[in-house]
């Protein structure tokens, strides 16, 4: 059942997996999502880049899609991260998603074509006509080799289920121009800058901090973006600011994962070509976590 709009902080969650990495921890997935929910969080995104989806076999993204769906039990909607360099595998993953009961998709543009506009058009508008429920246009190109301006947004907004985007560039100033340009055909979500984003106008927050530290991300940006209270929100913020760096940046599966194995909740290692991070810096991170007030909270939350 669907729950648009979509709005909020949504978790664009990491993948455990099991100790040597052969293997997604589907057990440790359910924990992931039970926390995530009972801690507020608005959705849930499996199979994005923090959950790296690159890595991952068709059978274990069917599997992931499965477990993460039933263990939300429709308490949040889930939007499942399809992106892939050929439009007929976006299809597919697209209307497998829709089958096993998404609520909605998340697709990153082809990554190495570097399609120009028609091609990204077409791209979207043929998977829009092959599935019933709304694509999450996915703008990042410090990954994707591809930057979607507000211009061309504003075009693929006018392919009816393309009715939000992930922002995810350090240019806050887009979520005005996207919301000028497009209107209420595409609402935003911001990728990155989600205090900053919410000011401008942004509706939602796709959040890698919220696998750690989900109610705080949450209150965070609803204090700002729902709201509009700024102590409130600017509090929030200053104290979810010292994990930032933690979790951006080329560090951003390592440095989440590394947390939550601090945190009593291991979700294994990284998948190669990624590297867990360096031992050295496990103690600075876990000062950020005590500051934060996080160590041990995840394990208690998720039993």
């Amino acid at each position: 059942m669907s729950r648009e709009p979509f709005r909020g902080t949504c978790t664009v969650l990491v993948t455990p997996f099991t100790p040597d990495g052969s293997a997604v921890d589907l057990k440790a997935l359910e924990r992931l999502v039970e926390y995530q929910v009972t801690e507020g969080v608005r959705g849930l995104i499996p199979l994005g880049s923090t959950g790296e989806f690159l890595s991952i076999s068709r059978e274990e993204r069917t599997a992931i899609t499965e477990t993460v769906i039933r263990a939300a039990r429709g308490r949040v909607p889930v939007l499942i991260g399809t992106g892939a360099e050929d439009t007929r595998e976006v299809v597919a993953l697209s209307k497998e998603a829709e089958a096993l009961g998404a609520d909605g998709v998340m697709i990153i543009p082809p990554f190495y074509s570097v399609p120009t506009e028609d091609e990204l058009f077409h791209h979207y508008a043929t998977v829009a006509e092959a599935i019933g429920i709304p694509i999450m246009v996915y703008n990042n190109p410090a990954t994707s080799n591809v930057d979607m301006l507000p211009a061309t947004l504003a075009r693929i907004s006018r392919i009816p289920n393309c009715r939000y985007v992930k922002e995810s560039t350090l240019e806050v100033t887009r979520v005005r121009d996207i919301i000028d340009l497009c209107g209420d055909r595409m609402e935003v979500f911001a990728g990155v800058l989600g205090y900053e984003s919410a000011w401008l106008g942004a509706i939602g927050w796709v959040a890698v901090c919220s696998n750690l530290a989900p109610r705080l991300s949450s209150e965070m940006f609803e204090a700002a973006a729902f709201e509009a209270n700024r102590d409130k929100a600017l509090a929030l913020y200053r104290r979810l600011a010292p994990l930032l760096p933690w979790v951006g940046g080329p560090r951003y599966v390592s440095g989440t994962k590394a947390a939550f194995r601090l945190m009593g909740m291991d979700m294994g290692p990284p998948r190669p070509p990624r590297l867990p991070l360096p031992a050295q810096d496990m103690p600075a991170l876990a000062q950020v976590l005590q500051r934060i007030g996080l160590m041990g909270t995840a394990a208690q939350a998720a039993e």
